[in-house]
């Protein structure tokens, strides 16, 4: 069938050759690690004996929420870890960074960021904001990534040379800047380092778009917490809302009581009836996430067969579920950004308008249709108007849906010269 938009786009050659080279590499791969995950995820679910009673949540304050509790030991399991927060009131994976750094870097301590320059609304939190964590007696400070990676020595030289460093800050996805996403290993490497020179500091990831990506996470090899959206990879496209962290104890405890009031903790939190939509987003998210990266793979074969840089490319190791394309000029970020949105479920006739956002220094433009808000799991893209005019395509629940909208992209960006 996508040969048929491949003929009406006048890319039937690029199509086909990329469709099987992209089908050739699934082959080749048989996507070991989403089919671990997915028996990974089942024995969570056998283990944690899961009953229909436990489907229906709570109101009100959200004491005694079975489905919240069953849920978060679910991550508890999959994260390999002590405790986990998976809230409604986290409403984003950048509200729930900011409420782990603030409970894990008190005034007067100070935050390294481990992978340069955060991506912009991050940034705008820790640094620029009228309120920001720097505002409020926090220390910042960061180490620009190498080309290949982590500046290993230039982190250990901070962390020996600053004793006031309280926690670490690792961003694994690409975020709005041209460099690689960190895999699983590089993580356990710099944290093996790390926690041998100051096993005091405090490790924390940002998770997001990586979750079951790879068959590790990075509380599996170090970090004492990880963070994502739970409208990203584990809601599995399912998931209404909210945000997680799972790690320690006493990390995730502090981050509740910050969170909701001192003497509290993680008791409250109404799941609102959602807690069926948390369960069965996460028992499907080992498949959706297979479906983007076959998406995605097709995606970057494509726009290479066109003439453009993709990163990752068709074949290569992923570790997120983002797909950066190198367009080169502001015209042809905005012709792949309505080519994208024509292919969408919901509001396929809107035309995407570049617009400011807050956090963002430049305007950005973003395509989305998604039957949740927002929710970057299903097939959407963006970008800042900035060199070198990158496009950031990301998820995609169906493979067949993400090789239709790249089809449109990439007809629009050839129409745009």
């Amino acid at each position: 069938m996508i040969e048929q938009y491949a003929r009406r786009a006048g890319l039937h050659a690029a199509v086909c050759d990329a469709a099987a080279w992209a089908d050739a590499r699934a082959r080749a791969l048989t996507y070991a690690a989403q089919e671990a995950n997915a028996y990974r995820v089942v024995e969570a679910f056998m283990a944690q004996g899961l009953s229909e009673s436990d489907l229906a949540g709570t109101t009100g304050y959200g004491y005694d929420d079975p489905a919240r509790d069953a849920y978060e030991s679910l991550l508890c399991r999959l994260f390999g870890t002590e405790r986990a927060l998976a809230r409604l009131s986290l409403v984003s994976g950048t509200h729930a960074i900011v409420a782990t750094l603030a409970a894990c870097v008190p005034p007067g301590r100070t935050l390294l960021s481990a992978t340069g320059a955060p991506y912009d609304t991050l940034q705008n939190a820790i640094v620029t904001a009228p309120h920001a964590l720097v505002r409020q007696g926090i220390g910042y400070v960061e180490v620009p990534l190498a080309a290949d990676g982590f500046d290993e020595v230039a982190v250990l030289d901070a962390l020996r040379g600053d004793p006031s460093i309280g926690a670490m800050f690792v961003q694994r996805s690409r975020g709005y800047a041209p460099r690689a996403s960190m895999t699983v290993a590089q993580c356990e490497r710099l944290f093996t380092m790390t926690k041998t020179v100051r096993p005091d500091v405090t490790i924390v990831v940002d998770d997001c778009y990586g979750e079951l990506v790879e068959t590790r996470e990075p509380t599996h090899v170090g970090a004492d917490v990880a963070v994502g959206s739970l409208i990203k990879n584990l809601g599995g496209s399912i998931a209404p809302a909210g945000a997680y962290l799972a790690g320690t104890m006493e990390i995730v405890e502090r981050v509740a009581e910050r969170h909701f009031a001192p003497g509290l903790g993680a008791s409250l939190g109404p799941t609102l009836g959602f807690g069926r939509a948390f369960l069965q987003g996460l028992f499907h998210a080992p498949q959706v996430v297979a479906e983007c990266l076959r998406g995605l793979d097709f995606a970057a074969a494509l726009f290479e067969r066109l003439g453009f840089d993709a990163s990752p490319a068709c074949g290569d190791p992923r570790t997120d579920i983002v797909q950066a394309i190198r367009l080169g000029t502001e015209r042809r970020l905005l012709a792949f950004a309505g080519g994208l949105q024509a292919s969408m479920p919901v509001n396929a006739r809107f035309r995407p308008t570049p617009g400011n956002v807050p956090g963002y220094a430049e305007p950005v433009v973003m395509s989305s249709g998604a039957f949740v808000a927002g929710a970057t799991i299903e097939l959407s893209c963006d970008a800042p108007l900035r060199a070198p005019f990158e496009v950031y395509l990301q998820g995609g629940v169906s493979r067949v849906h993400a090789m239709i909208g790249a089809v449109h992209a990439a007809h629009a960006v050839l129409a745009a010269g």
